[in-house]
């Protein structure tokens, strides 16, 4: 197998990984996770192990989006199977990169207003060799006001503007 191939294997594992990170930010009704400063932790296993933690600043629309199927640009979702309330969540489908490779994806996890844990397993296929892995995202709310350098993506920058405080 190619070095590159376990590199996109690892990439389809991290990037699914990174989907839940938009899921800490929003409104605090019915005791989802709450806008702010948060605290990120991210671990793939695909073939071997990666790492990563972000200190983020997270907007209220961000959670809405996941909680209705987590996408990004680099990959297209459907979640035929998608359940969130009473702190819990559970989704199961597919993601596809815009060459076509697909990543069936399984997750549950859950949340509070200021945690939120979601456990992925991933299965695809590189080279017609089955692929498996689990990504995990382990997050915590820090505080309600984000430092100025906190990343953000574009969509936080554009609600956020010049402030520092989501709501």
């Amino acid at each position: 197998m190619k070095m590159s191939m376990v590199r996109t294997a690892v990439l389809t594992a991290v990037v699914s990984a990174c989907l839940a990170a938009p899921a800490m930010a929003a409104e605090s009704v019915d005791g989802k996770p709450k806008p702010g400063y948060w605290e990120v932790g991210e671990i793939a296993t695909l073939l071997f192990s990666a790492k990563k933690i972000e200190h983020r600043c997270l907007v209220g629309s961000e959670i809405t989006k996941f909680l209705n199927g987590p996408s990004n640009r680099h990959y297209a979702c459907t979640y035929p199977t998608r359940a969130t309330g009473d702190g819990k969540i559970r989704l199961k489908g597919s993601c596809a990169t815009k060459k076509g490779q697909v990543a069936y994806v399984s997750a549950q996890g859950t949340y509070s207003p200021t945690t939120f844990k979601l456990v992925m397993s991933i299965s695809t296929k590189i080279g017609g060799v089955p692929l498996s892995g689990k990504a995990t995202t382990d997050a915590k709310r820090l505080g309600d006001t984000c430092p100025a350098d906190a990343l953000r993506s574009d969509e936080a920058k554009a609600a956020l503007g010049t402030s520092n405080t989501p709501e």
